[in-house]
């Protein structure tokens, strides 16, 4: 199992599959498994039953997780990079091996 090197909060571009170029902010990841809840993307018809939050039941559009490798990281300029890591005044940061800014 890799490090996932996207973290929750950051922008991110779908680079294959069936929302390919669609963009949003990750929500939430889970890392054994390898894969990402997207804002937007890979949104799927759920079927729910009434409950006391929604009495009347119904079908739900929601996102569904991604993996994490169908996914890149945007940078503040909007273009994709892989990401590094390297150690700037005793701390780990995180940066754009495209542009080389930290992240």
């Amino acid at each position: 199992m890799k490090k996932i090197k996207i973290k929750t909060g950051d922008n991110v571009k779908v680079i294959t599959g069936n929302n390919k170029g669609s963009e949003g902010k990750v929500l939430k990841i889970v890392s054994d498994k390898n894969r990402l809840l997207v804002e937007g993307v890979n949104m799927v018809k759920k079927h729910m039953k009434p409950n006391a939050q929604n009495p009347q039941g119904g079908i739900v559009e929601k996102e569904a997780f991604i993996h994490v490798s169908n996914v890149s990281l945007l940078t503040s300029s909007g273009e994709t990079t892989k990401v590094g890591y390297r150690i700037d005044d005793n701390k780990k940061v995180r940066f754009s091996k495209k542009s080389n800014e930290v992240i």
